[in-house]
């Protein structure tokens, strides 16, 4: 046992003093290339220089590391194919590669095996490394996720060059844009049940009564075109459609706890599957579920499917943008009138006295057309709504009359990335991009991109 312990401790011993040498010799390079590249520089830019020679240091340790890590791979002379369970002997010559990293480019030589019988080849240095099949590895295409999220590839492609010194094209970003986009799926965009749960305690703890959660649903128009079959073929005329979405958040007295969101380019069948899936993860029991939209019936449709128990509330703003058409439609330029008859009628509203607007509505006269179908439009609205409808008891209560969380949510995950001035989105891509976002915004991106890994590890 003793002389087992004693050669573990002599292999770590030789393995800290590989990477310490092989750190020397690239800080001795980085130096001879450094001392003409000093003179006449100031803070800036020997900063810039430095960090940018330094990754040849990193990079060498990383090198020396990757070889350690993989040492039983690259000193097997067989492998079991995957496929058949036959026992291969490895290829006579080893097989170069060059990856791209965070540290820069580094080589590797590593052995490789061959099926006949399965006409299948097979890296195992690889495959124990996790190396991606892109010659840009992981750790460049995490980073690079966390800014063409944000902002379009080609402005994307400038910052990661001018921050990390590595270039990678905007078609590149694209490209490693699409390929993780395709492994986001609601299970892994979406926080698990036990996540929520933790959040929900720790925002219960202090409370007298159960917290609030809010489920708000709305749609965002975003520009699309059709799918072109190549890069050559003329895209045609754009149309904007409709990023269904919703996201669920809890409320406090000053501040609001993100839960989860969720924004698709889909139909009212694809928002409402989302929605069912979302309540599932919701523990129901430990909260009181408000439910926020404006008037639009395939939000409440699908809202009150997923949680039936769940406090309807009309947007207050939406429903006041209703009555300010029918006042400035019946008395024209009259601002007076408008902000009296405005007021005295969203104080009724404030106390549930729909049926009183609603009589008072049908005795009045419109002074136009135009006012007619106002008035008729609001009447037909309020009757529609009227159990969504008493604001001051919402108040009482502590729940939210206002849409503001979610409309934040249109404008932070659809519209600053997908309405960029010129840009028009394939569904499916824009889709891969709402993942994304949503993803990050849930704290779940990570869970993304290691399913991500996982299912190229698989297609190798």
């Amino acid at each position: 046992m003793g002389a087992v312990v004693q050669f573990k401790q002599y292999r770590q011993q030789s393995e800290v003093e590989s990477l310490r040498q092989a750190g020397y010799r690239a800080i001795d390079e980085m130096v001879e290339k450094l001392k003409d590249q000093i003179e006449g520089k100031g803070l800036e830019e020997l900063s810039e220089t430095i960090r940018r020679e330094g990754q040849s240091v990193t990079g060498a340790i990383l090198e020396e590391a990757i070889k350690i890590r993989g040492a039983k791979q690259l000193s097997a002379d067989t492998y079991v194919c995957q496929e058949c369970g036959r026992t291969l002997r490895r290829r006579t010559k080893m097989q170069e590669r060059k990856l791209e990293t965070l540290h820069g480019e580094i080589k590797i030589e590593r052995p490789y095996f061959y099926c006949k019988h399965c006409d299948k080849g097979y890296h195992p240095f690889d495959e124990e490394l996790e190396l991606s099949q892109k010659r840009k590895q992981y750790d460049l295409q995490r980073a690079a996720a966390e800014l063409f999220t944000e902002v379009p590839y080609k402005r994307a492609s400038q910052i990661f060059e001018r921050l990390m010194g590595i270039p990678m094209s905007d078609h590149c970003l694209q490209d490693v844009s699409e390929s993780i986009g395709q492994a986001a799926d609601n299970v892994r965009v979406m926080p698990s049940r036990q996540q929520v749960e933790k959040l929900i305690e720790k925002d219960s703890e202090g409370r007298v009564w159960r917290p609030v959660l809010v489920v708000a649903g709305d749609g965002a128009h975003v520009p699309t075109r059709k799918q072109a079959k190549s890069r050559s073929e003329k895209r045609g005329p754009g149309e904007w459609r409709e990023a269904k979405g919703f996201r669920i958040y809890m409320v406090g007295q000053d501040r609001i706890t993100q839960i989860m969101s969720w924004h698709q380019i889909a139909n009212e069948e694809e928002f409402g599957e989302a929605v069912k899936y979302a309540a599932m993860l919701i523990p129901v029991e430990k909260v009181r579920v408000a439910l926020l939209g404006d008037g639009a019936k395939w939000v409440w449709n699908h809202l009150k499917a997923a949680f039936p128990n769940g406090k309807e509330i009309l947007d207050y703003y939406h429903c006041s943008e209703h009555v300010h058409k029918v006042a400035k439609a019946q008395y024209g330029e009259d601002e007076y009138e408008q902000v009296f008859w405005i007021e005295s009628v969203m104080a009724r509203l404030n106390f549930g006295e729909v049926e009183s607007v609603i009589w008072g509505l049908n005795r009045m006269k419109p002074s136009s057309k135009e006012a007619e179908e106002e008035i008729r439009k609001l009447i037909e609205y309020l009757k529609n709504n009227a159990h969504r409808i008493d604001y001051a008891a919402f108040k009482r209560g502590q729940y939210p009359r206002g849409s503001g969380g979610i409309e934040s949510a249109n404008k932070f995950i659809c519209h600053v990335r997908m309405k960029r001035s010129g840009a028009w989105w394939y569904v499916i891509n824009g889709n891969q991009m709402l993942k994304l976002r949503c993803s990050f915004y849930n704290e779940t991106f990570d869970e993304v991109f290691a399913h991500y890994k996982r299912l190229y590890s698989q297609k190798g």
